[in-house]
């Protein structure tokens, strides 16, 4: 059974930026104080991977909620369609 796209792209995100920040927190002691820019750094390093390396996971991830969101409203609409004929049929009685 293969993964969810959507959750191995998350999964990827995630790592993407703890671990540049576990990197930063355990080799350079200044960023144990000023945990804040820490976490700033890691943010914008885990951005530069994902936009660098995560491109395919991303276009995955999007495919599949694509997919998922186009299946879910031609079946909303079948049924629309369905609902607005008993309607008419009442209506013109």
């Amino acid at each position: 059974m293969k993964p969810a796209p959507i959750l191995v792209y998350s999964v990827l995100r995630l790592l993407a930026f703890l671990l540049p920040l576990a990197i930063l927190w355990y080799f350079f002691p200044i960023f144990r104080e000023l945990w804040w820019l820490a976490v700033i750094f890691a943010a914008l390093i885990g951005v530069s991977i994902s936009m660098l390396f995560l491109r395919a996971p991303l276009s995955e991830a999007s495919a599949d909620l694509y997919e998922r969101r186009r299946t879910r409203t031609t079946t909303g609409q079948e049924d629309a369609e369905a609902e607005d004929e008993v309607l008419d049929k009442d209506s013109e009685v």
